[in-house]
Formats: structure tokens, sequence, C-alpha cells
């Protein structure tokens, strides 16, 4: 019985020498599965403290501050900001740009995925690269481009209307215009990014679901109305999700095509606050234009994902 005790005992690690338990429980801890999990994490959440935490709550330390930065003001920055007609005016252009812009981004991508994906999967490799190219691209090297075709000398769009007995159009100097050519350029460049997401979504709905509705006699409309966009529906929202927050935030366009003209009619939240803090030295104000905007979106994406993981439970 004594030999068999002694035997047991000889085969746990580290029984009578401390050094030995201590280098097994070290490695028993590095082997387990959960500690390489947070291994793996420990860079990304480095990354996400250093890139977006710390400067989102530094942003909120500036807008509290004075022009200075030396005393403290509360919300008087946003305060200012509420009595400013021109901030109202960036407000209004803001949401004019970002939800015509995501509108027709969905729209066309909607439609584009859908001729790509009627296309053979040979075809469907070539449309869809080519369909990406704007997408991949530098917005501020797209934008240029754009900017070239708008010019008001050179204006290669203004030579077709030219060429047609149409008049010629200030793109970049009217107020509608130029709010137009900003949209325009963006639903140009953000089409992409829809139609890659819609076609995935696509792919993903059963045949079986078509056959049976083409069985039940609905036709290709009601097919897309009743399966498609009810399948789908996770996918969109969270697209457009992503979309209007990154609509909202589009600094490239407006700083290459317009840098906020004529006369801030077409700045938005981002290009008024570069002015405000690197044009006119005054961090706070910006920092507290850049804020504006946080929690409407925050409430948004908080109901947007919400409902997205209510209609999974459901599936």
């Amino acid at each position: 019985m004594t030999q068999h005790i002694a035997q047991g005992t000889a085969a746990v690690p580290g029984i009578g020498d401390p050094r030995a338990a201590w280098r097994y429980q070290i490695r028993k801890f590095v082997a387990a599965r959960s500690t390489l999990a947070v291994v793996l994490v420990v860079p990304l959440i480095v990354l996400i403290g250093g890139l977006i935490a710390y400067p989102f709550f530094y942003a909120i330390y500036l807008s509290m501050q004075n022009k200075a930065e030396t005393a403290f003001v509360g919300f008087r920055n946003f305060e200012f900001l509420f009595k400013r007609d021109t901030f109202w005016m960036v407000v209004q252009q803001s949401f004019v740009f970002a939800l015509s812009a995501v509108f027709f981004k969905a729209l066309f991508g909607f439609i584009l995925a859908h001729l790509i994906h009627a296309l053979p999967d040979k075809r469907q490799r070539l449309w869809r690269g080519l369909m990406l190219i704007p997408w991949v691209m530098p917005p501020a090297l797209s934008t240029l481009g754009w900017w070239w075709l708008f010019d008001p000398s050179y204006s290669a769009i203004n030579w077709l209307l030219n060429s047609i007995g149409a008049a010629s159009v200030a793109w970049l100097s009217e107020p509608f215009w130029a709010r137009f050519a900003v949209i325009l350029v963006n639903i140009w460049y953000g089409s992409p990014f829809f139609m890659i997401m819609y076609l995935a979504g696509l792919k993903s709905v059963p045949a079986d679901l078509y056959e049976a509705a083409a069985i039940d006699g609905a036709n290709s409309f009601q097919r897309m109305i009743y399966v498609t966009i009810p399948m789908m529906r996770n996918i969109i929202a969270v697209t457009a999700l992503f979309s209007i927050i990154v609509t909202f935030a589009n600094f490239d366009i407006v700083r290459v095509l317009t840098n906020g003209g004529p006369r801030n009619m077409t700045d938005l939240f981002g290009t008024w606050a570069f002015k405000l803090g690197i044009g006119s030295g005054d961090i706070p104000l910006a920092a507290a234009v850049s804020l504006f905007l946080f929690p409407l979106l925050a409430i948004l994406a908080v109901f947007i994902l919400r409902d997205v993981t209510r209609r999974t439970k459901e599936i």
C-alpha cells in the first residue's frame, strides 16, 4: 500500500519540489486556450485604445477647454456653436449630404449586385473587380480626377454639354451644383462597397426559397420583395449603418473638390472642424464640432444593432 502511494505521488508533477511545481503551473497556464486567446487579443486592444479610445476621450477633454487650453469651460463651446448660423448650416448640409448619398449608394449597389449576380461565375469575377476600382482607389486621388472634370475652364462635362448645345454649368462655384458635385462623387466612390456586401448577401439566400416562391406564382419583383429583401435585412442594416457613420465623417472629397466653398455652403463636420482647429487655431471648438454628432450616431447604432441581433435570434 505504501509503495503504491509513493508511486502515485511521484506521478504528480512538482510534488516535493516547489520549483518543479511552479514550472508545471506556468506550462499549464501557457498551454491553456483561454491564455492564447488573451495573448492574441492584446495587440488589438492596445491598437483600439491608442487609436480610438484615447483620441475620443482626449477630444472630450479638449471640447471643454478654452481656446488657449488653459481653463475648463464646461459646455460653453457647444453653447457658442449653437448660436452660430454657420454651424446650423453645416449641420443641415451634413445631413443632406449623408442621407442622400447613402440612399443612392444603397440603391445603385443593390441594382449592381443583382446585375452581377445574374451573370455566369467567370464573368462575375471580372465585373466584381471592375466595379470595385472606385472604392479601392485613394479618395483624394479619385476626387482630384473629378475636380478636373468639373474644372470651370477645362471641364470635360461642360464640353459634352456644349457639344449638344446646352449651356455650361458652374459646377464648383454655384452652391446647388457644388453640393450636387460633392454628393455625386461620394455616390460614385461608395456604391461598390454596397454592391459587394449585397452580392455576398444574395449568394447566401437559399435557392429553395426562390423555387418555392416561383411555384406559388410569384414574379421576379415579388420574389425580390418577399424573399430577397427579408433574407438580406441584416446585411442591409449593418451596411447602411457603417456607411452613414463613414459618410458623416467624410473629409477627403469636400476638402479636395470644393474646400467647403462657396461661402462654407458645402462644408461638412469634418471640413469645418479642420478649418476651425487648424485654420483658426481653435482646437477646443473644433473638437466640439467633431463630437456633436456622436450621441445621435451612437443611439442609431444601438437601435440598428439591437434589431439585427433580434432578427438573428429569430432566424
